[in-house]
């Protein structure tokens, strides 16, 4: 294990110094959430490799940006989820693993179709689309030539259980039919509400609809907030309560019995400003680089079509004699090698960088030519896999609110 200055943990991998340890896909990562979730309810052909309780609804609640260090530091702001941790949960994990990168689009589309990256395809913030030569942002508006369907060909466990169980997304309504979620999280019937009230409501009333049900409850007020303030901010603080209020009424107004389920896509580290650095700066780390995408705590970059196996090990090296032990730096290969995506399907391996730059402390890195400016006003940081940002919590725990009418 290497201790950062950063007091950020970076999970050092055994087989390389060069290459962060790889998720658990399988066995204990987000991806096993939504897929565990619908087996324990009945739903054939999913394997509950959480071990959690059968149940005849399962609410999965997903908080955009909660990491597990920070759910503990800031227990103080959690009065109904510690009381939820102090009793226990059995054999069921407490914490998970984010996706890698660990980032949202990774990560829910890792839940949304119990697949790692290289299988769904989503392997970055943003990444290169190898059959058009351009940068796809995952979470905005896709680029028209590229089909969310085709993109991510694989049904998601949400339109895999419709057919036995009712399906029901809740979350804001923009988030209805985006790119995003046609891509990994399709399936089922949609909720929306405006604000957490709102959606709880609609929670409750879509839950006492059917005998079985498994929603997907979404949430990403604190993402927003530690992006613009910083995770140790007093409005990260206060959306933290907020979110706490919100569990603590579906605990109430769900019917009773029905499994909760708390996780995050990601954690997050504040960046001070001075540590927000602009590396297309510097041409030795830009030198034959045809496109830059990712994340400034996990760089995507792709060399031109011709460039030499020694023209990429010296932009490797150039990195590595920039920053040193403050990041990994690591090929495509390897990073497939060391399980970092998870089984690659072929059609995935050119949306991933030729070499990556994954960073290890407080720090983050920039392409000024290509992201806009305020871009660099960001505090609250993900993408890499040290500890404050790829461990996310798992708190699982039964509704004791209303009595079904129907079962």
């Amino acid at each position: 294990m290497h201790q950062s200055t950063s007091g950020t943990d970076a999970v050092r991998n055994p087989a390389s110094a060069d290459v962060p340890v790889a998720p658990a896909f399988g066995q204990r990562s987000i991806a096993e959430v939504l897929s565990s979730a619908a087996a324990s309810i009945g739903v054939p052909e999913f394997t509950n490799r959480l071990g959690l309780p059968q149940a005849q609804r399962v609410c999965v609640v997903l908080a955009d940006g909660l990491g597990r260090s920070l759910l503990r530091k800031k227990s103080a702001h959690t009065p109904f989820l510690r009381s939820i941790q102090q009793r226990g949960q059995g054999v069921v994990p407490t914490w998970l693993d984010s996706g890698f990168p660990s980032t949202t689009a990774s990560s829910l589309a890792s839940l949304g179709t119990g697949l790692p990256p290289g299988q769904h395809g989503l392997v970055g913030y943003d990444v290169v689309d190898p059959d058009h030569d351009t940068v796809v942002n995952m979470l905005g508006n896709w680029d028209a030539a590229v089909d969310p369907l085709q993109w991510q060909p694989f049904p998601t466990v949400l339109e895999r259980s419709a057919a036995t169980v009712d399906v029901v997304t809740v979350a804001l309504p923009r988030f209805s039919d985006s790119a995003m979620t046609r891509a990994a999280l399709r399936g089922g019937r949609f909720s929306g509400g405006s604000n957490p009230h709102a959606l709880t409501s609609a929670a409750a009333e879509a839950m006492r609809s059917s005998n079985r049900t498994l929603m997907y409850f979404y949430v990403n007020d604190l993402d927003k907030a530690g992006h613009r303030y910083g995770a140790e901010s007093a409005q990260w603080e206060h959306q933290l309560e907020e979110f706490d209020a919100t569990v603590k009424r579906l605990n109430s107004v769900l019917p009773a019995g029905t499994t909760i389920l708390v996780t995050a896509d990601h954690g997050m580290v504040d960046i001070p400003a001075s540590q927000r650095i602009d590396y297309s700066a510097d041409p030795s780390l830009i030198h034959r680089v045809r496109h830059t995408a990712g994340e400034p705590r996990m760089v995507h970059l792709y060399l031109e079509p011709d460039a030499t196996p020694a023209e990429h090990a010296q932009l490797l090296a150039s990195w590595r004699n920039r920053f040193g032990d403050r990041i990994w730096a690591f090929t495509r290969a390897e990073g497939i090698a060391a399980g970092l995506f998870g089984d690659v399907r072929p059609e995935v391996e050119g949306r991933i960088g030729d070499i990556m730059i994954a960073v290890r402390e407080t720090m983050a890195l920039y392409d000024t030519r290509r992201v806009r400016a305020e871009s660099m006003e960001v505090v609250g940081q993900h993408g890499s896999l040290t500890r404050a940002e790829r461990e996310v919590p798992l708190l699982c725990f039964a509704a004791e609110g209303k009595k079904s009418t129907r079962g």
